[in-house]
Order: C-alpha cells, then sequence, then structure tokens
C-alpha cells in the first residue's frame, strides 16, 4: 500500500474537527467513512457570495441572497406538525422564513436583531413572499473578504445539521482535509495525452477547484473532468464486458432460413412490415449467423410491431432445429403474447405452451416433459420459465419482454438454460429508453430500435382539460359509446395508501354511474387488490364487448390490447410520470378508427407537472418523451434503471451532459479497440486506477 493511498484510506475520525461521534454520523447519514469518501463527496451547487439582493427586490421564484435581522420568531402547529415561522427584515422590507423541522434546535440557535446572511427560494403563500428552510449564518464583513467569491453547498441531513455538520460544517472540514492534501496523494488517473488533448486540470487542482473554486471558470473546467471521469470509466467497462463477450461467448450459427419463416412471411403475416421492422430483422439475423452469441436490445414503442420481429427471430431458431422461450413480467403481459404467437404461427404445425405460477400437477409435468424431449417448440411465461425443474432439450434463443422488471440473477439463469453454448438474447421494451440511458444502462447491449407505426394507425390525438370542462368530456365519451366503441377510464395509484387510492377510483365509479347509468351503460372496474379471477373476469369482459368504460387504476399500463377502445381518459393525469402517461395512452390506438387520450387535471398544477402535460399534448414520439422524462426526474427513476445496475453518478446528468457522454464512450472504444488488456505503457495509469479502485478492480476483472 502506498503512502498516497494510506492517507486517503485514513478513518474520517481522524481528520481535525471530527472525532468519534461525528465519524460515526458520517459514515451512517452520509457515507463518508474516510478522507477519500469525504474528498469526492462533491457539492451540489454553489452559491455566488459577490451577489446580495434586497428583500424589496426579491420575486416569487427567485433565489436570493439578503442580509438582514430576525425582528420576530413564532411557534404553531403542535406535536410532530410544528413550525416555526421568522419575520425577516432589511431597510426596504420583511419576508417570512419558516422551517418545518428541526424547530426545537433551530428556535434555540437564532438570535433576534442580530445580522444573518441569508439564502433561499423566495415561494409565495396567500399574499405573503416566504423563504422556507434557507441556508443562514451570521453575517461578517472581514469573513466575506476573506472567502471564496463561490461557496459550495453539500446534502446533509437533520441529525448531521444537529451536530453542526451541515453544509457550512462539511466545508470546514473540506478545509482541514484540502490542508493535508498533496499532489502525490491523487496520481493521475488518465493518460497524459488524453489530460493535455482535453484540456484538463491535473487531479489534484481539479478536486481543489471542485470544493474551493477560485472562479467560475475554474469550477466549470474541475466539474467537467469530473464528469468525464465518471463516464469514461463507466464506458470503459461497458465496452470491454461487450469486447470479451464477443470474444469468448460462441453463439449457435443459425444459417438457414427455412420452411417455416417463408411460410409465415407467405401465409400468416398479417399486414406489411415496416421499413423498420425490416431492418431490425437484418440485424438480428446478422447477429444470428455470426458464431458470436447475440445480445440486442430491441427498443419500440407500445403498438410498434416487436412481436412480429420475436416472432420472425424464433422462427429462424426453430428452422435451425432449436427451441425458443419468451419471458414476461406479469402473466396478464405473458398471456397476450401466448395469445398473440399461436394466432400468428396458426397452421405451421408448430407446438406453442404457456408457463406460469398457475400452471399446475400434471397440465405442468406435461410442458416440462415436452420441453426436455423438444416437442414443444416455443415455450411463453412468467419468471416460472427460470426455475430449476425447467430444461429444455436445445435452447436457441431467449426473449425477455420489459427487461428492468427482470434482474441480474435471473437474466443469468436464462443464460445457463442454454447448456454449453448460451441462447441468443433478444430483450424487448415498450419503455423507450433515452440514447443517454441506454449507452450507460445498456452500453455492452446492440441497441435496434423501430421508430415507426405500422400503416393504418393513426396517432393518438392527447388533450388537456380541467374539472371544468367535465360536462363536455362526458358528452364525448357518449358519442364514442354510441358509435360503438369503448372507453378507459384510469385513476393514479397513490403509492402511500392503497385505502386512499381505492376511495379515489370508488368516488370515481360512483360518478360514473350518475353519468353513464345502468343497464344503458355497462362498466367494468379492475384494480390491484382483486383477486386474478375477478380482474381476468373483468378484462375479458372489456375486451369481448360486454362493458362500455373500464374504470381502473395503473393495474393496466401493461397487458390490455383492445383495438375497440378508442378513448383514454386519465384522472389527475398530474400524478403521473411522463413515461407512464405514455405507456397508459398507447392503450388505445391499437385499431384503425381515430382515438383519443384525454388528460384531466385540477385547475392548480406544479410547474414539473404542466411540463409534462405539455409534453404529452405536444407529441407523441415516445423518444421524446422519454428524453424530457430523464430532464424532468433524472435517471433513477426511469425504465427501472435501479434494478439494471446503473452507475449511481454524482455530478454527471444523463438529460444534460449527452456530449460529453458520447465524447467519453468515443475515447474509450478507440482505447480498447487498440489496446484491449490496457497493457501499453501509455495507458498505465488507466490500469493502475482500475487495479487500485476495489469496486472498480471488481467490474474489471468480469472483462479482462
Amino acid at each position: 500500500m502506498t503512502s498516497a493511498s494510506r492517507f486517503l484510506e485514513s478513518p474520517i475520525e481522524y481528520l481535525r474537527g471530527v472525532g468519534p461521534i461525528k465519524g460515526e454520523l458520517l459514515r451512517k447519514q452520509a457515507d463518508i467513512g474516510t478522507f477519500e469518501d469525504l474528498l469526492f463527496d462533491f457539492p451540489f451547487r454553489y452559491i455566488d457570495r459577490t451577489q446580495f439582493h434586497t428583500i424589496k427586490e426579491a420575486r416569487e421564484g427567485d433565489t436570493v441572497q439578503l442580509v438582514g435581522q430576525f425582528v420576530e420568531l413564532k411557534e404553531s402547529g403542535f406535536r410532530n406538525r410544528k413550525r416555526l415561522t421568522g419575520t425577516f427584515q432589511d431597510a426596504t422590507g420583511s419576508v417570512d422564513v419558516i422551517w418545518f423541522r428541526s424547530v426545537k434546535w433551530i428556535k434555540q440557535s437564532i438570535k433576534l436583531f442580530v445580522p444573518y446572511t441569508l439564502y433561499g427560494r423566495v415561494t409565495r403563500y396567500r399574499s405573503r413572499l416566504n423563504i422556507a428552510h434557507p441556508e443562514l449564518e451570521v453575517h461578517s464583513k472581514t469573513a466575506k473578504g476573506q472567502r471564496a467569491a463561490l461557496d459550495p453547498v453539500y446534502h446533509s441531513t437533520e441529525k448531521l445539521t444537529a451536530k453542526g455538520l451541515d453544509s457550512r460544517g462539511r466545508r470546514k472540514l473540506i478545509e482541514n482535509l484540502l490542508e493535508k492534501l498533496h499532489p502525490s496523494h491523487l496520481p493521475e488517473n488518465l493518460p497524459v495525452y488524453l489530460v493535455s488533448k482535453m484540456k484538463f486540470h491535473n487531479r489534484y487542482q481539479t478536486l481543489r477547484e471542485i470544493h474551493m473554486p477560485t472562479s467560475m471558470e475554474a469550477k466549470d473546467q474541475a466539474v467537467r473532468r469530473m464528469k468525464f471521469e465518471e463516464l469514461f470509466f463507466s464506458q470503459l467497462q461497458l465496452i470491454a464486458a461487450k469486447q470479451q463477450r464477443q470474444q469468448s461467448l460462441r453463439g449457435v450459427v443459425f444459417e438457414t432460413v427455412g420452411e417455416h419463416v417463408h411460410a409465415f412471411y407467405e401465409k400468416n403475416l398479417p399486414f406489411e412490415l415496416t421499413g423498420a421492422q425490416k431492418r431490425v430483422i437484418r440485424e438480428i439475423r446478422r447477429d444470428l449467423k455470426s458464431g458470436v452469441q447475440m445480445n440486442r436490445l430491441l427498443q419500440g414503442d407500445v403498438g410498434s410491431g416487436k412481436t412480429i420481429v420475436a416472432v420472425m427471430t424464433m422462427l429462424i431458431a426453430i428452422d435451425n432445429g432449436y427451441q425458443c422461450c419468451l419471458l414476461a413480467p406479469t402473466e396478464i403481459l405473458a398471456q397476450q403474447h401466448y395469445q398473440s404467437i399461436r394466432k400468428y404461427l396458426d397452421n405451421l404445425g408448430l407446438r406453442v405452451a404457456f408457463l406460469s405460477g398457475s400452471i399446475k400437477g400434471e397440465k405442468r409435468k406435461a410442458v416440462l416433459y415436452g420441453l426436455r424431449r423438444g416437442n414443444i417448440h416455443i415455450i411463453v411465461g412468467t419468471h416460472a420459465i427460470l426455475e430449476d425443474p425447467v430444461r429444455f432439450s436445445k435452447l436457441g434463443v431467449a426473449i425477455t419482454d420489459e427487461q428492468h422488471r427482470f434482474g441480474v440473477e435471473q437474466r443469468a439463469r436464462l443464460w445457463r438454460k442454454g447448456g454449453e453454448t448460451p441462447p441468443h438474447i433478444l430483450v424487448m421494451t415498450a419503455t423507450p429508453i433515452p440514447r443517454t440511458l441506454a449507452m450507460t444502462i445498456y452500453g455492452d447491449l446492440d441497441v435496434s430500435v423501430i421508430d415507426e407505426l405500422p400503416p393504418g394507425r393513426k396517432p393518438v390525438k392527447t388533450i388537456h382539460r380541467t374539472e371544468g370542462h367535465r360536462p363536455q368530456v362526458i358528452n364525448f365519451l357518449k358519442q364514442e359509446i354510441a358509435q360503438g366503441r369503448q372507453v378507459f377510464i384510469i385513476y393514479p395509484l397513490i403509492e402511500e395508501s392503497e385505502k386512499l387510492d381505492l376511495e379515489n377510483l370508488q368516488q370515481g365509479y360512483e360518478k360514473l354511474l350518475q353519468w353513464f347509468p345502468p343497464p344503458e351503460y355497462q362498466i367494468s372496474v379492475v384494480h390491484g387488490r382483486m383477486k386474478s379471477e375477478a380482474k381476468e373476469f373483468e378484462m375479458k369482459r372489456f375486451v369481448q364487448k360486454k362493458t362500455h368504460i373500464m374504470v381502473a387504476t395503473t393495474v393496466i399500463e401493461v397487458g390490455v390490447d383492445v383495438p375497440n377502445a378508442s378513448v383514454m381518459v386519465i384522472e389527475n393525469a398530474e400524478r403521473f410520470g411522463l413515461s407512464q402517461l405514455h405507456q397508459l395512452r398507447g392503450r388505445v390506438g391499437r385499431g384503425a378508427e381515430q382515438s383519443y387520450c384525454i388528460l384531466m387535471t385540477g385547475n392548480k398544477t406544479t410547474t414539473d407537472a404542466r411540463e409534462r402535460i405539455k409534453t404529452m399534448v405536444r407529441t407523441n414520439n415516445g423518444f421524446e418523451i422519454a428524453e424530457a422524462d430523464l430532464r424532468l426526474r433524472g435517471p433513477g427513476d426511469v425504465a427501472g434503471t435501479r434494478q439494471s445496475g446503473i452507475t449511481q453518478f454524482q455530478l454527471v446528468n444523463l438529460g444534460e451532459d449527452t456530449r460529453i457522454l458520447q465524447t467519453a464512450r468515443a475515447i474509450a472504444h478507440r482505447i480498447l479497440e487498440d489496446d484491449p488488456q490496457l497493457a501499453k505503457s501509455i495507458n498505465k495509469p488507466l490500469r493502475d486506477y482500475l487495479l487500485s479502485s476495489p469496486a472498480l478492480l471488481k467490474q474489471w476483472h468480469r472483462v479482462g
């Protein structure tokens, strides 16, 4: 162990200003256990301390820095609902300052008629401007002159703040650490030629500027380097994993495009393939002939024709003497695939079977026997296919739908079903994934996109309406029903309270009975707390056109294909994420008739909610919607990325840092093409860094 690594691995307790109690708290609350952890826990924003405002200048929505004093403090509420309100005053006026947390501690800390510097965002409550939970410190003219113009702001918690480890306390710890830090403690992890080409500072200077910037330009340059590092090392490992797989994992060679493919294409194909479908099938065909295991991600909106591509991929495997499986995350979706595939393959003499947890007894035994003997050509089902008793005679292609619902271990078990040679893998998703996110999560997969709807499909018209338009909406629904069409009405799933969710749905249902009275109108109700049999019964009634309206929670998001349904009404649409709104809208527009999606909201919505609604009304393009979702919510909530093992980036914003990602990926590609094992002397800094980092090393050993 070098002296550099020994210094950075020092327990945080040994830093001046920490000690055992604060050290334990930093470990538990902020995951900071060493000097290195503290150094690489970056500020999430900076305050420009050169800019001051007056209260008179403050406007709703502004972020301001004020100098003034508290002239009054009032505590109200009771028990855990207490709040503290202070009147903060300068020469031009006053503003309310409100705290909802740590009320007792803050009340004891603040002194009346003492000058404070206050920093926060201005909001309005009734007619008064207010600032909630501002950053606050005693105003000091001398300190202002000595301090850097940009103050870093760090994440904190209530417990850390109570022990003096708020953002200001953290700044003090960083100052103490930087006093001891030497350039030798931070050896370069990028090759010299790359640092020079990218015009980066060295690592030591970069880290200093990120925590204690000397100027806005220096801070921006430091942030740019750290973002590049986060993305570059992530891409380096994804690309290395892909190269390693291509070199070491043989794939079954499917040379033949035989009788089943031709028979299906000539007799059973229900419509002409789109240009996008033909392009994707060519890409898959190339993979299947290459002798390397296929690992391909197939993206396409709901209704874009992914299932046809999956069917033709499976038929190629069958024509070469192999079996296939298709996994879906829910029984409803698996059943839908099963019925579709059976319909497509009618009269081709192939045996398609279904397997889920509900298939038991003799029926299950027959399916397992048929798979082992090779009598079953295609098995469609849920996670049940991954269980140990399920064994194939010759598995050649494995397809998963909505990949993000399957964990890493489940995917590994699927690979092992192929015996000595892993099956070719096709991953399908109807959740459009922004390109930046796809490169980050699925960077080791090849990506195909179906970006074209089948002919005859009309784009869904999306309309935003508020409660005042309810009578017109009801009349419109009656007109659509009179023309023989059907309607979905969706209520939001409120995760905190299933009970509240059901009340919400129940109230809506009771109002609908007044507007659409039986027996003239029939209504199905589906929600997550119903038993599977009852849910299936209600869905079947709707599919069979026995009911006019389906009232549901988001259980309907996947798994129901009703071409006759022409209207989707989404109640309280402001409570849904963009991706979910788009998925729900995809439930209509499956037939030839014009379809509509009506987004109902209250009169007051947040800025983000208004942006989501505007995006939905403006475009049907799933990828544009996914990009907007990424900008609004960040990667953690998009497309199940938490389960996908996405790197938890500190500084990178995948919605904004596309160019840095593309640069990092291109450079990583070039380096690994030239030097796959990073054995050349010019790449020694890269290899040394990978070998010195336990997390990176674990990944690298899997591929290197």
